[in-house]
């Protein structure tokens, strides 16, 4: 992740959760080791620990199984959770709604209420994957995450395009209080020369 200058002092608990079949493990090695390694549905979970800019802590990362019988435990790696990564299949337009509905039963925990998310909208590289702005609305993104700073990122564990950026975009989250996330994207936007109406729908999809 473009690793300089000596390793941040501290580490910061990351937890990777979606479907089963989604790619978690895969994109989370891939972004490790630039290896597309061939995985098994983790069963229990795996960590690893990602190195950031100097400036910023490490993340220690919790890449935790999806099948139906692993969700319930989930729960039990929230605590002390400091940025919430979800991974979304865009090419399995039949399991959308049950990662809708998986996403916003995690996201009404209390322990994570105030947690950043970002969603990695994965296999883009495939011909039936769905767009980050479709993803959003059935997700019903919007909704769910008032008051929660979040962003949805395109990505492929395959090919590894994406990776990095969500997961820089976590780590910029977790570093900047809501309100500034909003106005960095206002500045940004209208450097762009764009209007109000596109401004309000980056800021109403991530």
């Amino acid at each position: 992740m473009g690793i300089h200058g000596s390793k941040p002092q501290k580490h910061v608990q990351v937890l990777i959760l979606g479907l089963d079949g989604s790619g978690k493990t895969t994109l989370l090695y891939k972004l490790k080791y630039n290896e597309s390694v061939v995985t098994v549905p983790t069963v229990g979970f795996n960590v690893e620990t990602l190195e950031t800019e100097r400036s910023s802590p490490g993340l220690t990362v919790w890449d935790v199984g999806g099948q139906r019988k692993m969700r319930p435990h989930w729960k039990h790696h929230y605590a002390d959770t400091a940025g919430l990564v979800f991974v979304v299949d865009s090419s399995d337009h039949k399991r959308l709604d049950e990662a809708r509905k998986e996403l916003h039963r995690v996201l009404r925990y209390e322990s994570l209420r105030e947690v950043p998310l970002v969603v990695l909208a994965n296999k883009q590289d495939l011909p039936e994957a769905l767009s980050p702005e479709v993803l959003c609305l059935k997700l019903d993104l919007r909704k769910v995450c008032e008051g929660r700073a979040w962003f949805i990122q395109p990505c492929s564990a395959a090919t590894g395009m994406g990776l990095e950026e969500g997961f820089r975009r976590i780590v910029y989250l977790m570093k900047t209080p809501l309100k500034q996330t909003q106005e960095d994207i206002k500045i940004k936007m209208r450097s762009k020369g764009l209007g109000v109406t596109a401004l309000k729908q980056v800021l109403l999809c991530g």
